[in-house]
C-alpha cells in the first residue's frame, strides 16, 4: 500500500461511496474502484461490502481505517514541516470556549492578525468536550479548554485562571437558597459537554440537588437574557461581567472557597507538527499575558 491507496481508501470509507470519493478526489470512479480492488487483491481480504446504496467497511477495513488516518496525518505533517521556513503563513485553525473568546482572546487575536497578515486564521468555538474531540481528531491545531485536562496524546499548557460565579436576576440571591437546602432551582446552561454546566451540576449535587430542572441554550446571550428575566441561574466566569454583561443586569454571587476557581488551558496533540503560525500565535498570546501581569 502506498499513500495514494490509503488516501483513496480513507475517502471511500468516510463518504460511503466510490462515486462520492471520486468527486472528492477529483478523479473518475473507475480509478477509485480499481485502486480498492488492487488493495483487496494484495491483502487477500475485502475492505468494503458493496451494496446498492454505497459501501460499508468490513471488519478488516475497520481495522485499517485508523491506521490509514495516522499515516495520512503523518504525511501531511511532514509536508508542512518541509514547507515551513519559520515565517508564519497559511491556514491556522484553533478552537476556544465561547467564554474564553469573549473575555480573553480579543487583544491577542488583534495583535496576531496585525503582525502576521499572511496567516489565514480560523477560530472554532464549542464546549470543552467538543473541542477536545477536535484536537484529538486534528481538526484544529490546538484549543483553549476548561481544565484540568489529562490525556496521554495531549500537551497541555495552563494559560489563565478564572473565578466562576453564580449569576441570577437582581435580588434573587440563589446561594442563600442553596445553602438552606431549597431544591426548586432551575439552571440555564449551554449544551451537554460544557465544563461550566458540569461544574454547576456538581455544585448543586453537593447540596443535595442531583437533577435540577434546566433550560439549555446555544449562545451566551440567550443565557444572559433568560437569567436576567428570572428564569433561573447559571455559573460562568466573573470576567464576563463588565466586558460582556452590563453591570447591574445580573446579580453576581461568589462561591465558597475551593468551588469557584477553574483553569483555562491550551491543549494540542504532542505528536503533531506545530506550524510556524501556531508558534507565532502562542508567542503573541504569552507576550500579551506577560504585559498584562506587569501592568497589574
Amino acid at each position: 500500500m502506498d499513500a495514494a491507496d490509503l488516501r483513496i481508501f480513507e475517502a471511500v470509507a468516510r463518504l460511503g461511496s466510490m462515486s462520492r470519493a471520486a468527486l472528492a478526489l477529483n478523479t473518475v470512479q473507475s480509478n477509485v474502484t480499481a485502486h480498492i480492488r488492487q488493495m483487496e487483491a494484495r491483502l487477500g481480504l475485502a475492505l468494503f461490502e458493496r451494496g446498492g446504496r454505497g459501501v460499508r467497511l468490513t471488519a478488516a477495513g475497520a481495522r485499517l481505517l485508523p491506521q490509514a488516518g495516522r499515516v495520512l496525518r503523518a504525511l501531511e505533517d511532514a509536508r508542512r514541516a518541509v514547507l515551513d521556513d519559520g515565517t508564519p503563513r497559511g491556514p491556522l485553525c484553533l478552537g476556544a470556549l465561547e467564554t474564553t473568546t469573549a473575555i480573553r482572546l480579543g487583544p491577542a487575536l488583534h495583535d496576531f492578525v496585525a503582525a502576521h497578515p499572511s496567516v489565514d486564521l480560523t477560530l472554532r468555538t464549542g464546549t470543552t468536550a467538543e473541542l477536545l474531540e477536535r484536537v484529538l481528531a486534528q481538526e484544529v491545531e490546538g484549543a483553549f479548554l476548561c481544565g484540568p485536562v489529562a490525556h496521554p496524546a495531549l500537551e497541555v499548557e495552563p494559560v489563565w485562571e478564572e473565578e466562576l460565579v453564580l449569576l441570577s436576576a437582581p435580588g434573587i440571591r440563589p446561594l442563600a437558597r442553596l445553602l438552606a437546602g431549597e431544591g426548586d432551582i432551575r439552571i440555564i446552561v449551554l449544551r451537554a459537554g460544557c465544563s461550566y454546566r458540569q461544574r454547576l451540576e456538581d455544585v448543586l449535587a453537593r447540596r443535595g440537588i442531583p437533577a435540577p430542572r434546566l433550560l439549555e441554550f446555544g449562545t451566551l446571550e440567550a443565557i444572559f437574557a433568560s437569567v436576567a428575566a428570572g428564569l433561573g441561574i447559571t455559573l460562568l466566569p466573573r470576567a464576563l461581567v463588565g466586558p460582556v454583561v452590563k453591570p447591574g443586569r445580573l446579580s453576581v454571587e461568589a462561591l465558597p472557597r475551593g468551588e469557584g476557581r477553574v483553569e483555562t488551558v491550551f491543549a494540542r496533540r504532542r505528536d503533531c507538527y506545530a506550524s510556524g503560525a501556531l508558534r507565532a500565535f502562542l508567542e503573541v498570546m504569552r507576550r500579551r499575558d506577560a504585559s498584562a501581569v506587569d501592568a497589574a
